[in-house]
């Protein structure tokens, strides 16, 4: 564990491994510990570069809701990579972390060798919607404030999204409740207000300009996202799809051994691949 001081801010970064790059990108309320089950196997090939992310984790976490905004979060996992004298990386993201790892690949594709995005939106294409929703985040910030932490991941649990997490082991699902509750009232309010989907700017326009390998990764109990999956696929042109079944939104959770197969698979074919 370290904290680079990165533009202006600290972010708590955790390394291991050898080999090429690959950077870790966790969804809202979690942490670099997201891929705790999964860094062995990657450790094992790869340098792995865990992030948390502004406002998550051991990161710090700003009161300007605007520092959070995804071209910030561009730059900072840019700067973490430049202060690791890493020139390219793989990037993989879950969820906010995949929205992230999308605007950093179509923002800087130079420095992206692979993408991996799982469960993850390229953005809200309808204005009225984006806004629906940036009202809708402004909600929850507000429960975070007024309610605390703890009171607000017993709502976030309770979202169909999340139900096929039930059927976890106890213990895996009391590993994720940790990692959500331990987050900061502040971090999470502003990550919500500065790094929604109705905050982002919608990549689909974008997508189709991507030349790197990209694997997209979805639950087929998803539904919404492994739709989002398809019509990525669809405009991506060096894009596969692996819609997971008997998994949910946290494939990484609910189907361990289908997503790292998944993961090293595709990594393994497109090692030495040139990203432009």
């Amino acid at each position: 564990m370290a904290r680079l001081a990165v533009n202006g801010v600290a972010l708590n970064v955790e390394t291991a491994g050898a080999g090429p790059a690959l950077v870790l990108l966790h969804g809202f309320t979690g942490a670099a510990g997201t891929w705790a089950g999964h860094l062995p196997a990657l450790a094992a090939r790869y340098t792995t570069v865990a992030i948390d992310m502004l406002g998550h984790g051991a990161s710090e976490a700003p009161a300007d809701p605007a520092r959070y905004g995804i071209e910030h979060v561009t730059a900072d996992v840019l700067a973490v990579l430049d202060r690791l004298e890493i020139r390219q990386a793989a990037a993989l993201g879950y969820s906010m972390g995949g929205r992230a790892a999308l605007y950093l690949a179509t923002a800087a594709p130079e420095r992206v060798t692979a993408l991996l995005i799982e469960s993850a939106s390229p953005g809200i294409a309808d204005a009225s919607e984006r806004a629906k929703r940036v009202a809708q985040d402004e909600e929850l910030a507000g429960v975070i404030e007024r309610d605390g932490v703890a009171a607000f991941v017993d709502r976030w649990e309770r979202l169909p999204m999340f139900a096929s997490q039930a059927r976890l082991p106890d213990a895996a699902r009391a590993a994720v409740r940790a990692e959500r509750v331990a987050q900061s009232a502040r971090g999470l309010a502003n990550s919500l207000r500065g790094l929604g989907q109705g905050t982002q700017p919608p990549l689909f326009d974008r997508l189709s300009a991507l030349r790197m390998p990209v694997l997209l990764i979805a639950g087929a109990l998803d539904e919404r996202y492994a739709a989002l999956g398809r019509a990525m696929h669809d405009a991506i042109p060096n894009a596969r799809l692996a819609v997971v079944p008997d998994a949910g939104h946290t494939v990484h959770l609910e189907q361990p051994e289908a997503f790292q197969r998944a993961v090293l698979d595709f990594l393994r074919s497109v090692e030495g691949a040139d990203p432009a």
